[in-house]
């Protein structure tokens, strides 16, 4: 089974864009602490020269609407303009956590609110580009309402509210999918959520443990209509799914994380075919990276599960290193080295890690061999290469 070409390449770079605020109230803004806003043309130049043609980034709501209705494109610009002038392929997040302060997220208000931004956008790549545009509305839906809804991680700093938080970033998400799509109807949309697997401590934990892991598919089910259809989910609303997965994605209720060499561990092709079966879409790894060392021995464990799914005939359209810069960490600002690309000098050259670089290129190779010798095994159509080169002639546009 194949699947229509996702991007022009198969292999990607996202770059962290988030902008929630964290305890203590300080607003993060990743793409500033990155300095991957000033140096968006090195920094996809850079990923092209790793065979890398199709990267997620971001927008910065607090800093496009400062002003109720106000829209100010300065900080995203030349970040669209960057991105044209390296030939790089975006999926643009709209909503990475953060909101502007004038605007209150429980209230009714927020889904159009975020719907009138979302098609201002919108309007303003239309304008600066004549290709297919990709948008991820809201991202991590799940993840944010259960560490801002339950856990009080980040803004809006909320316990027992998770569910009511998840319903609301859904509606807005749906409310941006038609505002998008009304102002620009070639649009893709691209739901990004991790996938998970969670297992019981104890026979009397089944059910909780059970119900803990069904919940990773509530944003999805409810983006369809399967799930509280009263919120304006129809199947149209799902295009693209985007699956984020890390080595701390399995754990046992209420206890620590399964190790990959734990025989409870389930296999990530496994996750990959289940998801697959559930929504019959389009599906890509959003996210997946590890620290230091780890980062080459976690980037081929996955690219080794994405090959053994295509071969079981699930049809995967990419894989995202993310993040694919290093970054200053959410807790406490540390210097977190999980990039292919590191932190940049004065001039905006960023050094190479090149473990993983040589196992990109090992991996860029192995899908690209696969695919020319007619293997179903990266899921994706001949159309869609994946060598040394990356960039596609037959890339969505």
């Amino acid at each position: 089974m194949t699947v229509p070409t996702l991007f022009r390449s198969y292999f990607m770079g996202g770059f962290e864009c988030s902008t929630h605020r964290r305890r203590g109230g300080v607003r993060l803004d990743l793409l500033r602490a990155t300095r991957h806003d000033v140096h968006a043309c090195q920094d996809y130049r850079a990923l092209a020269s790793h065979g890398i043609a199709a990267a997620r980034d971001g927008l910065r709501w607090h800093l496009i609407e400062q002003k109720p209705g106000r829209y100010d494109w300065s900080s995203f610009l030349p970040m669209l303009r960057a991105s044209r002038k390296a030939g790089m392929q975006i999926i643009w997040d709209l909503c990475h956590y953060g909101w502007p302060d004038h605007i209150d997220i429980w209230s009714p208000e927020f889904p159009g609110r975020f719907a009138r931004f979302a098609a201002a956008a919108a309007a303003v790549v239309r304008d600066e580009t004549p290709e297919t545009p990709f948008y991820c509305p809201v991202n991590e839906i799940s993840f944010w309402a259960w560490a801002g809804g339950d856990m009080r991680l980040f803004a809006p700093f909320a316990t027992r509210r998770g569910m009511e938080l998840k319903r609301q970033l859904v509606q807005a998400a749906i409310a941006g999918i038609w505002s998008i799509r009304d102002v620009d109807p070639r649009a893709r949309i691209v739901s990004v959520d991790p996938v998970i697997h969670v297992v019981p401590k104890s026979p009397r934990s089944l059910g909780p443990a059970l119900h803990a892991r069904a919940a990773q598919y509530e944003a999805w089910d409810m983006l369809t209509g399967r799930l509280h259809p009263e919120l304006g989910g129809s199947p149209d609303c799902l295009d693209i799914l985007g699956v984020n997965y890390y080595s701390d994605n399995q754990w046992f209720l209420r206890g620590g994380t399964i190790e990959r060499d734990h025989a409870l561990y389930r296999p990530f092709r496994d996750i990959l075919a289940e998801v697959h079966r559930r929504y019959q879409r389009p599906l890509f790894v959003a996210e997946t990276g590890a620290e230091g060392d780890l980062r080459r021995p976690w980037f081929r464990y996955v690219c080794d599960e994405v090959f053994a799914a295509g071969l079981d005939g699930v049809p995967l359209g990419g894989i995202c290193l993310y993040p694919v810069t290093d970054y200053a960490g959410w807790a406490d600002e540390r210097h977190c080295d999980c990039g292919l690309l590191g932190m940049p000098d004065d001039q905006g050259s960023r050094t190479t890690y090149g473990p993983l670089a040589e196992e990109l290129s090992l991996q860029q190779e192995r899908f690209r061999q696969a695919q020319e010798a007619g293997c179903r095994a990266p899921g994706i159509d001949r159309g869609v290469a994946a060598g040394a080169g990356g960039a596609l002639g037959a890339g969505a546009s």
